[in-house]
């Protein structure tokens, strides 16, 4: 089966297996919000997701 490679490009695999993606929600509508919360929308967050689906959107390496 093929890689989905627009979803690929979104997720960061490191090392260890872990899957890593940015936060919901950080797109646009940012101007109200503090400094803190923009430094911390900018961050990436664990990203869960099933043997299933890992399969399905990852490269196999």
């Amino acid at each position: 089966m093929k890689t989905n490679k627009s979803y690929t490009k979104r997720l960061k695999v490191s090392k260890n297996g872990v899957i890593t993606a940015r936060a919901k929600g950080q797109n646009h509508f940012n101007s109200k919000n503090s400094g803190r919360k923009g430094i911390s929308k900018g961050r990436t967050v664990p990203f869960v997701m099933s043997t299933r689906d890992r399969r399905r959107f990852l490269a196999q390496s």
